[in-house]
């Protein structure tokens, strides 16, 4: 049986309940733009605002927080690692059952992969139509922030500024001269003052904000952020600002039917230490007919029956002696590739696959999967965009094929030991890597690489990952027979 949104998006429309749009973008990564996107979507969920959340990628922390906020799954649009019309189709689907569709961007506005700003918040927010609210700190500065805004409107006049909140704001008036000079010298009104805060409710590590799995009370601080937009914006106002969402929609990219199929059970690695999973990925392998079932690398003692398992990326080493410590379902997990069992690992995955991780003079042990150590850097060894090309046989993707995806790491690998049962499959054409432009460690059915992919972007991926699982099942079940 098809859903009613599934039979909704079968022609070229697809049917919105008024939904309307708006960007969050800053002039800057540290902006305050997370505060006032998490903010927004905390304000809009609690007043029962049907609220779907969307991050500009790629991330998973932010989508994270804005999941929480909105208390439903939260997107990740990347126009670099999705092809336009596949990702407007995500943004009209996904926003059909919404009253506020609501996208943080990433970033400063116009911050993209080239010089002209190609793949920023920028072209995504010209893409879908949407009009832009501005977050600008304004520590240490008054009357230069009307520049800034004026800058941002005249770069690109595609690009439709339609309010500011002045952000970090000292005193009442700083904020009296900030305010004025905005809408004096461009005609944006200003829409909210957030006064500096006693406190960094969203203190920075490593590759950005800490995860919501790790935030000691979460819930606290979402209280906190909504309690803080409400009484420094205008909701009403902003609200005024939003456009609805254009319904073009081309149904033969990504009609969504149920599979009728038996399923196959795929365990998903989710806890503390692995946390980065785009929501697009699981629904992906949920169409392809996987059943995800949800794993515990901490506390579980040993994985369930599974036809496959994915890991994904996260912080283990924030989690290094409680992962150390289960040896249980450490074992379980060698053993289950050992057996055959298909295995798909991202970066932190990678990572947990290996022998052990070494901080601060203490080895720590992992499943040992693979023989290979690693160890922490406290400056980033990966950061950016990657692309890899398929070279030798592995049991996920066709040899040839060429995949856009990210690299966000500060792990380094401190010994790698050739085997005659491992290779390195994929040859990395931007990025790093695992080893001398070489990615995608395979053995067996386990493939583990440094490179996140998102399944918009890789259709291939999902159907490789579940198409091997179906079939090793068959193979055992007919080996069993």
């Amino acid at each position: 049986m098809m859903s009613q949104i599934d039979k909704q998006i079968m022609g070229s429309k697809v049917a919105l309940n008024g939904a309307r749009g708006l960007v969050v973008a800053g002039l800057a990564g540290g902006s305050g733009k997370s505060v006032v996107s998490v903010g927004l979507t905390a304000v809009f969920a609690s007043a029962g605002k049907e609220v779907v959340p969307f991050k500009k990628g790629p991330d998973y922390i932010d989508a994270g927080w804005l999941q929480l906020a909105a208390g439903r799954k939260c997107y990740n649009l990347d126009p670099y690692l999705v092809d336009e019309e596949i990702l407007q189709n995500s943004f009209i689907r996904n926003s059909a059952e919404a009253e506020i569709a609501l996208l943080e961007g990433n970033r400063g506005l116009y911050d993209g992969v080239t010089a002209d700003g190609g793949y920023s918040t920028a072209d995504l927010a010209i893409l879908l139509d949407l009009p832009v609210l501005l977050v600008v700190n304004c520590t240490k500065t008054t009357r230069t922030v009307a520049a800034m805004v004026l800058g941002c409107m005249k770069l690109d006049e595609r690009i439709k500024i339609k309010g500011v909140v002045l952000n970090h704001v000292a005193t009442n008036r700083q904020r009296r001269l900030v305010s004025e000079a905005v809408e004096k010298y461009t005609g944006v009104p200003v829409l909210g003052v957030i006064p500096r805060m006693e406190r960094d409710i969203f203190p920075m590590r490593h590759l950005g904000m800490i995860p919501y799995q790790e935030y000691n009370n979460s819930g606290g601080a979402l209280d906190f952020l909504k309690e803080t937009v409400s009484e420094n914006v205008d909701i009403d106002r902003i609200e005024s600002i939003m456009k609805p969402i254009g319904t073009t929609f081309n149904s033969s990219l990504s009609v969504r039917s149920e599979f009728t199929g038996e399923k196959v059970k795929i365990g998903i690695m989710q806890d503390a230490a692995f946390q980065f999973y785009y929501s697009e990925n699981l629904e992906a392998l949920e169409r392809e007919g996987a059943e995800i079932i949800p794993l515990n690398a901490l506390a579980d003692k040993e994985l369930p029956p599974l036809d496959g398992l994915y890991i994904g990326g996260g912080f283990p080493e924030t989690s290094a002696r409680e992962l150390a410590a289960n040896e249980s379902f450490r074992a379980s997990v060698k053993q289950a590739a050992e057996d055959g069992l298909p295995i798909y690992a991202e970066c932190g995955g990678l990572i947990y696959l290996g022998e052990s991780l070494e901080q601060e003079g203490v080895v720590y042990p992992l499943a040992g999967v693979f023989p290979a150590r690693f160890g922490m850097s406290p400056k980033p060894q990966a950061h950016g965009y990657s692309v890899f090309t398929v070279e030798e046989e592995n049991p996920f993707y066709p040899v040839g094929t060429e995949v856009k995806g990210h690299e966000f790491r500060y792990s380094t690998v401190l010994k790698w030991s050739w085997s005659t049962d491992t290779r390195l499959t994929l040859r990395v054409e931007r990025g790093k890597g695992f080893f001398d432009k070489r990615d995608g460690l395979c053995r067996k059915n386990v493939l583990a690489l440094y490179t996140h992919v998102h399944a918009d972007g890789t259709p291939t991926w999902a159907k490789g990952l579940v198409d091997k699982c179906r079939a090793c099942r068959l193979g055992s079940a007919n080996r069993g027979s």
